[in-house]
C-alpha cells in the first residue's frame, strides 16, 4: 500500500517539482495551493501524512495544522517554512507538528523525513501490535495510545516513537544525539529544541504515576527512571 500524503503549498513551481519527485518515490500525493482547500481535502479523504507550508493563502499552515490536530491526533505533520527563527519552529511544534524543514530544502531531505515518519507504520513495515506495561500505564505503541485507568491519551507518532525508545531502555541514559539520529535522522540544534518539546509532552502524560520520571542528565541526555 502506498502512503497517501496531503501536500499544501502555494508556490506553483516548487509544488510541481516536489509532487513529481514524491510520486516517483511511490507516494500518492494530493496537492492543494491554499489552506482552506487543504482542510477540505483532509475532511473528505484519508491521509497518512501531511506536508504543510507555513505561509499559505486563505488559511496559514499553523492554523491548518491546529484544525487537523482537532480531527486527528495521530497523523504526522511536517512543516515547510522559510522562517528560521527558533520561536516560529517551536510554535509549530507546540501546535502539534512532528517536524519541520527550512526552505530551501533538498528533495532527498524531505523524502528522508517522510520515511522516518512512516518507517514503523503498517504501511511500510506491517508492524505487529506492541503493548507495554509502563508503571500504572498501558502503552499500546501500535495504536498510539497511553492508558491510565479509564483515561486514555492518543499520542502522535513521534511521541509514541520517543516513549517506545524510553520503554525499551528503562533506567538507562540515552544521549541526545543518539535520540535525534534515531528519531529524526540527524543531530541538529533546532531538532534538539524539538526534542525538548516532545520530552515536555511525555512528562505531562506520565505525571499521573509518581514512580515514573524522565530525568534530564545535564549535557548528556535523558533517562526514564522507574521503580521496577
Amino acid at each position: 500500500m502506498k502512503a497517501k500524503i496531503l501536500y499544501v503549498e502555494d508556490d506553483e513551481s516548487l509544488s510541481f517539482v516536489t509532487r513529481d519527485n514524491l510520486e516517483l518515490q511511490g507516494y500518492d500525493v494530493v496537492h492543494s495551493a491554499d489552506g482552506k482547500k487543504g482542510l477540505d481535502l483532509f475532511k473528505t479523504e484519508d491521509f497518512d501524512l501531511c506536508v504543510l507550508d507555513v505561509m499559505l493563502p486563505e488559511m496559514d499552515g499553523y492554523t491548518l495544522a491546529g484544525e487537523i490536530r482537532k480531527m486527528d491526533e495521530q497523523i504526522p505533520i511536517l512543516f515547510l517554512t522559510a522562517k528560521s527563527l527558533k520561536e516560529d519552529k517551536i510554535h509549530g511544534l507546540k501546535l502539534g507538528a512532528d517536524d519541520y524543514i527550512t526552505k530551501p530544502f533538498s528533495i532527498e531531505e524531505l523524502i528522508l523525513k517522510i520515511e522516518i515518519f512512516l518507517r514503523r507504520s503498517n504501511i511500510n513495515s506491517g508492524a505487529l501490535k506492541t503493548n507495554n506495561q509502563l508503571g500504572t500505564f498501558d502503552f499500546d505503541y501500535s495504536n498510539l495510545t497511553l492508558k491510565h485507568g479509564e483515561q486514555e491519551e492518543t499520542l502522535t507518532q513521534k511521541e509514541a516513537d520517543l516513549l517506545k525508545l524510553f520503554v525499551d531502555n528503562p533506567n538507562q541514559v540515552l544521549k541526545r544525539s543518539d535520540i535525534l539520529i534515531k528519531l529524526w535522522g540527524e543531530d541538529d540544534y533546532f531538532l534538539g529544541r524539538s526534542l525538548d518539546v516532545f520530552i515536555s509532552r511525555l512528562r505531562k502524560y506520565l505525571k499521573k504515576d509518581e514512580s515514573l520520571k524522565i530525568e534530564n542528565i545535564h549535557g548528556v541526555g535523558f533517562r526514564l527512571k522507574t521503580q521496577n
